[in-house]
């Protein structure tokens, strides 16, 4: 059932209209490692971090299932740094500071002991380095899940393509599919995508919900409805680490499972958002996954008499 995830282990500053975070400890790697861990074990972690990164952060994630192994320590170096400023509606927010420090030089090396993980999930990260690790995957995983942003399809457009025709699964939202395809309606974009390469994507529409395609089918996933919004920051990493460590637990990739996966992963990312950082994703158990996940089947589940 092994899970190997590739991205950032890093420090957040975050401001909200609720409140500032100071620095803390983000990036995609770990939000989808925390989220994945509460479904599968061992989470095969590969990122890189400085000396200064916590090593009690670790130690609480080693706890969990999660194997360092793959994790590069430049012990001379700092950590990759990011802070932001989210406005009122939570949905857009101002980049302040990008220090990529370690990040800058990054090449992944896939230990030995991940050789032969089912599953591979590619955290936000340049297309050449996700390109780097599929090709170090030996055998190649079952299923390979990537996550990418309008950045790389301003600067690295030609090898985004490239990697597209290496995946199964694609991940992103809905102004990067319009981004990426020159489509406004999200079906045609979506139809276009899937001539890429990946055979499923996902769209995410934040606080509206989730979007899965495959060939002529779609599902929609809602978002839950929630008094507060506090940090949104890993929301989209914490729903790709719920979707992706479902499928790895149950080892089934059809499209009905992963329609499950979706809902799995809307339900990590709705604890995510309720504190800063992965403050939340540490404090709950599987019962309130459990419970998380029935709210969500009365959220969507209906009687109807067809007239």
């Amino acid at each position: 059932m092994s899970l190997t995830v590739v991205g950032t282990m890093a420090f957040d500053d975050i401001e909200t209209p609720f409140g500032k975070s100071d620095k803390i400890v983000g990036g995609s790697a770990a939000y989808i490692a925390w989220a994945a861990s509460n479904f599968v074990q061992p989470v095969n972690q590969v990122s890189v971090i400085g000396g200064d990164f916590p090593q009690d952060e670790l130690a609480a994630l080693t706890k969990r299932g999660v194997s360092m192994e793959g994790v590069q320590v430049k012990k001379d170096e700092k950590s990759f740094y990011w802070a932001g400023r989210y406005h009122l509606d939570m949905n857009s927010r101002d980049t302040l500071v990008t220090e990529l420090n370690v990040l800058a030089n990054f090449q992944p090396v896939i230990p030995p002991a991940y050789q032969g993980s089912e599953f591979l999930i590619l955290g936000n990260l340049t297309p050449q380095v996700q390109m780097s690790v599929i090709n170090q995957m030996n055998p190649r995983p079952k299923l390979i899940v990537m996550d990418t942003m309008n950045f790389w399809m301003d600067v690295a457009l030609e090898d985004l393509l490239k990697t597209l025709k290496m995946v199964d699964v694609l991940m992103v939202n809905d102004s990067e599919a319009r981004q990426l395809t020159g489509e406004y309606s999200i079906v045609k974009a979506a139809r276009k995508i899937l001539t890429m390469g990946p055979k499923y994507l996902i769209i995410k529409k934040g606080e509206h919900g989730a979007l899965l395609f495959h060939e002529n089918h779609v599902f929609f996933a809602p978002a839950l409805p929630l008094d507060e919004v506090f940090d949104p920051t890993g929301a989209g990493d914490t729903f790709a680490g719920g979707f992706v460590g479902h499928l790895a637990k149950t080892k089934d990739i059809s499209f009905e499972n992963m329609k499950t996966a979706i809902i799995v992963g809307s339900a990590m990312a709705s604890f995510c958002v309720e504190k800063f950082g992965a403050q939340k994703l540490r404090e709950i158990t599987k019962e309130d996954i459990s419970a998380r996940l029935e709210q969500f089947v009365q959220l969507v589940n209906f009687d109807i008499d067809l007239v």
